[in-house]
């Protein structure tokens, strides 16, 4: 009996690694419910249209993409199963997460497997560093992105004094602030308050008041906060009569800042993010049509498209490999240059593997949302 059920696993294990060589598996590691849903959704989604476009098309060296996809629910150890549960399935690469603390609750593990984990929206400079060589970035980093914030707030808003507000339980949000500090002080102004708040926070009132408190009052409040903080803290800042220019980074590139403190009071915002929004360029235009004809819908957020480039580096990355074998795709992501993505040619060309990206400053006015310039950042370390 036993040497028949011990012949049975046998011949399960055989018919599995079979048909694993029928379909590639990417791991999609993703949160879709929770406070960063509203850009992990949009990603996911963007991914998917990625795969769909590929598989149409015959797929990766000849085989069907799969792309496995568990909810993460905005909660790290949820974020910790779900990567070991794609990584047990087979997966040869892993692309996800908006935010730097729910990549470091999945991209080690990817890394100790020696598979390759690519993050669509995670934007701490720090993480190839921290993580290991198998993770890649799609997006810039979070001090290029401060720097762009910081230098259209001195430049063209003539702000000189701010008071920083920060969410103090994210990687990403602490690294925003600090980076902003950094560049806003060498450019010449002041900071001349700070603040802090945690995920979940939903009342500021104890914030607005030491805000309100500050005399003579700062020419603008730096927020850094993910997207189910940035819409209530712009709606209770502006619900108390202050009516300075709110600035951020990314975490605000959601349209909960405009529709949960309304067109009236949803005004005076910028946030830096990624380069997407009323981009004329040929990939952003296909892009935008895509999505609007698979989802019926456009576009979210940049969110979005960096899903999309994520899936589709990753593919770029196993064609030129020829090879499903995970350090040869790692290999493959290491020598990517001038990959012509939606949200802006991606290239290793730093020591950092941190892309040197332009970065978009995005104003919001009544409710509406627009470009109003393009950052550009050294190349260079």
């Amino acid at each position: 009996m036993k040497l028949l059920f011990a012949a049975s696993v046998a011949s399960i294990a055989l018919l599995g690694a079979a048909g694993a060589q029928e379909s590639i598996k990417i791991g999609a590691l993703y949160n879709v419910t929770g406070g960063m849903s509203s850009l992990d959704g949009p990603s996911l989604k963007g991914a998917q249209l990625a795969v769909k476009q590929l598989n149409s098309n015959g797929g990766l060296l000849g085989m069907q993409i799969e792309l496995i996809a568990p909810d993460g629910q905005t909660d790290q150890q949820e974020t910790a199963i779900a990567a070991q549960r794609v990584l047990s399935e087979g997966v040869v690469a892993g692309i996800g997460q908006s935010d730097t603390t729910f990549v470091m609750a999945a991209a080690p593990l990817f890394q100790e497997e020696g598979i390759p984990f690519v993050t669509s929206g995670a934007t701490h400079p720090e993480l190839p560093a921290w993580v290991g060589d198998y993770m890649f970035m799609t997006p810039f980093g979070d001090d290029d992105q401060s720097y762009a914030i910081a230098d259209y707030a001195y430049d063209e808003l003539g702000i000189r004094e701010v008071a920083v507000w920060t969410d103090n339980s994210m990687d990403f949000t602490k690294a925003l602030s600090s980076f902003f500090t950094e560049r806003f002080e060498e450019r010449g102004g002041e900071i001349v308050g700070t603040d802090q708040f945690m995920m979940g926070d939903t009342d500021f009132s104890a914030q607005i008041a030491r805000l309100a408190a500050i005399d003579p009052a700062p020419d603008a409040v730096f927020v850094s906060a993910i997207p189910s903080e940035a819409g209530l803290s712009v709606k209770q800042i502006r619900e108390q009569g202050i009516t300075m220019p709110i600035i951020s980074g990314d975490g605000f590139d959601t349209d909960l800042v405009a529709t949960v403190p309304g067109p009236e009071m949803a005004d005076d915002v910028y946030f830096s993010t990624h380069t997407y929004r009323a981009d004329d360029r040929e990939e952003v235009q296909t892009f935008i049509a895509d999505y609007q004809e698979e989802y019926g819908i456009e576009p979210e957020n940049a969110f979005a498209p960096l899903g999309y480039d994520a899936m589709m580096l990753v593919a770029d990355a196993i064609e030129r490999a020829g090879s499903v074998e995970p350090a040869a795709i790692r290999d493959a992501l290491a020598e990517t240059n001038g990959f012509k993505a939606v949200t802006g040619e991606i290239s290793y060309t730093r020591d950092s593997m941190v892309p040197p990206k332009p970065v978009s400053i995005i104003s919001v006015q009544n409710g509406e949302f627009e470009v109003e310039e393009i950052w550009t950042p050294d190349t260079a370390e």
